[in-house]
């Protein structure tokens, strides 16, 4: 714990303190190699922080995939249309909405992983059979 409590008391606020940062704009100019160098690893950090906090709180940032929902189920058929006759069902069926089902047509609660990962609100088609 010392050596934890030594880092944040001592060590990185005398890093931070040496750091070359001039008063002025001019002084940026008059900057030499060595000082530059030593510029590179806090504007690194300060990099990747900030984008991290890009990507976690901007969501246009985060990648939305081709634009297509279903990227496994039959793709070679310009359009997938399944049939289920309702007297099959024994009780009830539960069926995909969200096209990552490895069981398809039926749900096996892919859209959870795709609801947590894109914020969606997915979820599955309960046909019940009348009683």
């Amino acid at each position: 714990m010392q050596l934890i409590a030594h880092l944040v008391k001592v060590s990185v606020p005398d890093y931070l303190a040496n750091l070359p940062i001039p008063d002025s704009i001019g002084g940026w100019f008059r900057l030499g190699f060595k000082d530059w160098l030593s510029l590179v690893p806090p504007t690194a950090l300060a990099a990747g922080v900030g984008y991290t906090i890009y990507l976690a709180y901007c969501p246009k940032a985060r990648k939305c995939g081709s634009g297509r929902c279903n990227n496994a189920i039959q793709l070679t058929n310009p359009k997938v249309v399944d049939t289920i006759d309702v007297e099959d069902i024994t009780d009830k069926a539960v069926f995909c909405r969200c096209w990552k089902s490895k069981n398809w047509p039926y749900c096996d609660g892919s859209h959870a992983a795709h609801n947590k990962e894109t914020g969606d609100n997915l979820g599955p088609v309960i046909v019940k059979k009348p009683q």
